[in-house]
């Protein structure tokens, strides 16, 4: 008799829906939207276009901030206990195959940036200035989404168009040809005209898109992963010389908050807006993995006050990461006290591990650097911290001067790279070196941009990555108040050879028979 009831009133229910469903969707047509082949003719259509494109890559930038994050030797994959995210502690121990939904993720997210380019390239019919430059950001976009995809994969193809459906299956690509192909969208786009530069170094409303400069830092970037030092050294020298970016000179850590978004430091980031009304539009798990484990910790003090509580714990700092700081600068240094906190600081700022809990992934550290304030949410949702309007960071100043030091010491003006090192570590309020070498620099970029999406993709270039993460995963720690617990080991772990690239997708080599697995995979 009652399933006969439930029956009756969801059929009922049913009925309604289809009444209101019919009757919302009876509306008279205004207008036509027209094809993809018409849509592309006016100035309005493109802006949205272009709008859509850069949406696409603030879509992907969650995954491609911890995929690369995590397979680095700067963070723990943390989170409530084990297992509370195993995508991310296989990618941060190395225990990933080619069946993993981040990688695939990131893989066919940058396919989507590379899609969405194509289309106002390939598209757009007209010649004035509004179609004119939504072209050429397009080719840094899709320079862009090549640039990740051979640094990470080294063999995905190359698409340079829109494609027919007869060329879905692409083979496999070469990195000579990618490579070949992110140099000639970069340098057609930097000679194009028509992408803007800054006005002066505190012009905050031009950067907010793509601009020349950054068009040229990437570019600089792409040459120095090839090992085409003098040419970087030459691209990095017009960012530099056009004096239209500086370091920031306010506290560090202001720079990673909503209150500094394109400050004079911002190369390229992607934007977000204080809009209560449109919140979910801001929506965004990237702050809320990355904060304090709140759910294991007692809050008092200042840091009730100051910080976004209702965050998850997937992103601590490594004791090695936190040891180099003190080898380079002392246990004292000021950069160290803007990035990461120790368990006793943590303390002095309000902030406990709450008796006999543990937060698992932690050696007793944790980032400064990327806590959200409450200063940064839309809405302060203690429960769930993801409305904050922190502008997501894609290039900033100190990585260009970081970039141009190796790029001028490697070509053989060792005076020029110590200036550009130095320029980093007076802000860091350092002494600064009397001379400088490759380890020097590579030291002074992993302290000044841990955690940002740039340590892994070196450390592969450089050769050094099975030295720093061959035993990553090896041995996975918990922190207590009684101290450092080690529970979990795997048989299975670390940076290997088949590691230099990442494994194409297995659902790209089951739909695909063109496609071969890279080496090792």
């Amino acid at each position: 008799m009652k399933k006969n009831k439930l029956y009756i009133a969801l059929l009922g229910v049913m009925s309604l829906m289809t009444v209101s469903c019919e009757s919302e969707l009876d509306i008279e047509k205004h207008g036509n939207m027209g094809s993809m082949d018409t849509y592309y003719t006016t100035d309005e259509n493109i802006n949205t276009a272009t709008a859509s494109m850069y949406l696409e890559m603030r879509s992907n930038y969650y995954n491609w901030f911890f995929v690369k994050n995590l397979l680095s030797d700067d963070i723990w994959c943390g989170g409530g206990q084990r297992g509370d995210n195993g995508e991310m502690e296989k990618l941060n121990e190395y225990r990933f195959d080619s069946n993993h939904g981040m990688i695939e993720s990131l893989y066919s997210g940058l396919y989507g940036i590379i899609y969405k380019a194509n289309l106002i390239i390939d598209k757009t019919e007209g010649e004035t200035a509004v179609m004119k430059r939504a072209i050429n950001e397009a080719k840094v976009f899709r320079a862009f989404g090549h640039f990740e995809l051979v640094t990470l994969w080294g063999t995905a193809p190359k698409v340079d168009h829109l494609l027919a459906a007869s060329e879905y299956r692409q083979a496999n690509g070469t990195a000579a040809d990618t490579w070949a192909f992110v140099e000639q969208d970069l340098t057609e786009a930097i000679n194009s005209g028509t992408l803007p530069s800054k006005s002066d170094v505190n012009d905050q409303e031009t950067g907010i898109r793509v601009t020349k400069e950054f068009a040229q830092a990437l570019l600089g970037k792409a040459y120095l992963f090839q090992g085409k030092y003098s040419e970087a050294a030459a691209m990095f020298e017009n960012v530099i010389g056009s004096n239209k970016y500086a370091l920031y000179q306010g506290e560090y850590d202001a720079q990673f908050h909503a209150a500094a978004n394109n400050n004079c430091e911002s190369l390229f980031e992607l934007q977000k807006r204080y809009d209560p009304e449109q919140m979910w539009n801001q929506f965004d798990m990237l702050y809320l993995m990355q904060g304090w484990r709140t759910s294991v910790l007692t809050y008092g003090g200042e840091a009730m006050m100051k910080l976004a509580l209702g965050t998850y714990g997937f992103s601590n700092p490594r004791k090695s990461l936190y040891d180099a700081f003190v080898a380079w600068e002392g246990a004292d240094g000021y950069r160290l006290s803007k990035s990461i906190m120790t368990y006793d600081q943590l303390k002095a700022f309000g902030v406990d591990v709450q008796p006999g809990a543990s937060v698992y992934g932690s050696e007793g550290y944790f980032f400064w650097k990327n806590q959200s304030l409450k200063e940064d949410c839309v809405v302060d949702q203690m429960f769930f911290q993801g409305v904050q309007f922190i502008d997501l960071k894609v290039m900033r100043y100190a990585e260009v001067l970081l970039m141009a030091a190796e790029a001028q010491l490697q070509a053989g003006n060792a005076t020029k790279a110590l200036e550009y090192v130095n320029q980093i570590r007076i802000r860091a309020k350092e002494t600064p070196l009397a001379s400088v070498t490759l380890e020097d620099i590579k030291t002074e970029k992993r302290l000044e941009l841990c955690n940002e999406s740039v340590r892994y993709q070196d450390l592969v270039r450089w050769g050094d990555a099975k030295t720093a993460m061959g035993n990553q995963g090896k041995d996975v720690p918990a922190f207590t108040t009684s101290g450092v617990q080690w529970n979990w080991h795997n048989d299975k772990y670390g940076f290997q050879n088949k590691n230099m690239l990442l494994p194409i997708p297995l659902k790209e080599l089951e739909l695909n028979p063109n496609m071969q697995p890279n080496a090792g995979w």
